[in-house]
């Protein structure tokens, strides 16, 4: 456990003292003890003697469960690490908005500025075990300490590059990590909510303990696939907590204009519910921990989180036709996530100034230097972007197909060809050495 999860010495002694009492079991208990182990979760607060008590601001609004606590113990060391990890956030996507105006990026891209306290607060009450899956605003999810991505890993993948988390495939809308079960984003509206109500199921097929985090927006929240999951999710009382960031505004539309509940906490109807100061991260922390404790024992729960987005829905939108400017900044002065932390973090003497300067300028030379790796690193390769001298040395068919083929598409072992020649359409057979095929006119 201790080396995977790269405990601090506290956590590892914690560790320790946790799992002495079985080391001379037999082997069938001690790992069944060690999942238990693994379950505590990973980076929220464990008791020290630097603890800090914080009354939260915003009070939790429940239904059909109890509340979360309303004040929340935390440290120096969670806080410095839920601010250094927000200012990743915020950075990575300030460079990524520079790099699409530069049209280094292309196609859709969705920024998470502003609500980077829901994936810090929440994933920090996880394991790499737990299943996490989100809609398309997912690059923050991928640099989370439970995700363990890196901003060069995102910034390489969002201007389609070999080293990029998803090898250059898969863009903005579709980052993954399976070995820390992060399973994307997903480019349509409200689809992965019963992708994560699966995942959910399977834990609960293998009579694990561990959980399914589904996250959707408010723009989501009146799919009906997303009801459909609600019901299997209860009827089975599956451990999925549903996520709902409520930025407000969907795709550019004001939930006063859209939803006639906005209290979306309760759009579950026989699932409880709770609405969570989705700006707090704290808030968000003990709200999660809730949440996790309860969809083992009873099944799913839905989580609220008030937050707000920023930049429009995507680059393509400037987020101002449906909103004021002084509207944005008004809560960027007031509710600020990475400004909250900050301000905790002075007024409870956890850190210095200095201390907070140093990591910004250490978090700003990581992205300087993830932009530099993202522009540097190489294209995803392409049978079309061979150089003349490699084709001599290509099998006969490729060689055929880079000369004559307009268009072309991969289903099983079978090619579908678009010759030069535009009324003819073949289907082509060829063998593992693609060295002898089979053309068919189609």
């Amino acid at each position: 456990i201790n080396a995977e999860y790269g405990k601090s010495t506290v956590q590892k002694e914690m560790y320790n003292k946790l799992l002495s009492p079985f080391v001379r079991r037999t082997k069938r208990n001690v790992v069944k003890n060690v999942k238990v182990g693994i379950n505590a979760r990973l980076y929220a607060a464990k008791a020290s003697k630097g603890d800090v008590k914080i009354e939260l601001t915003n009070k939790f609004k429940t239904h059909k469960c109890e509340s979360p606590p309303n004040v929340a113990v935390t440290n120096k060391e969670e806080m410095l690490g839920y601010y250094e990890e927000m200012q990743r956030m915020r950075r990575m996507e300030i460079a990524a908005d520079q790099l699409y105006k530069q049209k280094k990026i292309r196609g859709f891209l969705h920024l998470y500025n502003g609500q980077e306290a829901v994936a810090s607060g929440m994933d920090s009450v996880l394991t790499p075990k737990d299943h996490v899956i989100t809609a398309y605003r997912d690059h923050a999810f991928m640099v989370t300490r439970r995700c363990g991505g890196t901003v060069k890993e995102v910034l390489a993948e969002l201007t389609g590059k070999i080293t990029g988390c998803s090898k250059g495939k898969g863009g903005s809308m579709h980052m993954y990590k399976a070995s820390s079960c992060f399973w994307g984003g997903n480019g349509i509206v409200g689809a992965q909510t019963p992708i994560g109500t699966g995942l959910a199921f399977a834990e609960k097929y293998k009579k694990t303990n561990h959980v399914a985090v589904t996250y959707y927006g408010d723009g989501a929240a009146n799919q009906g696939q997303l009801f459909e999951a609600y019901n299997m999710a209860a009827l089975w009382k599956l451990p999925c907590i549903y996520v709902c960031e409520n930025n407000q505004y969907a795709m550019g539309t004001s939930t006063k204009r859209s939803t006639i509940a906005t209290d979306y906490y309760t759009r579950g109807d026989y699932v409880p519910g709770i609405q969570v100061d989705g700006m707090n991260v704290l808030a968000v922390r003990e709200a999660g921990k809730y949440a996790v404790e309860y969809v083992r024992k009873n099944g799913p729960i839905v989580l609220e989180m008030k937050t707000y987005r920023y930049s429009g829905h995507s680059m393509s939108d400037p987020g101002t036709t449906y909103r004021t400017r002084d509207e944005i900044n008004k809560i960027r002065d007031q509710s600020d996530p990475i400004n909250l932390a900050k301000s905790l973090i002075l007024q409870h003497n956890l850190a210095t100034e200095e201390e907070l300067k140093e990591i910004e300028k250490n978090i700003k030379a990581e992205v300087d230097e993830a932009v530099k790796f993202a522009e540097e690193s190489s294209d995803v390769p392409s049978l079309f972007s061979v150089s003349n001298n490699e084709k001599s040395t290509l099998p006969f068919f490729y060689r055929f197909l880079l000369k004559n083929c307009s268009q072309m598409c991969m289903w099983n072992k079978l090619l579908f060809v678009q010759l030069n020649s535009p009324s003819l359409m073949y289907l082509i057979k060829f063998n593992k050495s693609a060295e002898t095929f089979q053309m068919k006119k189609k």
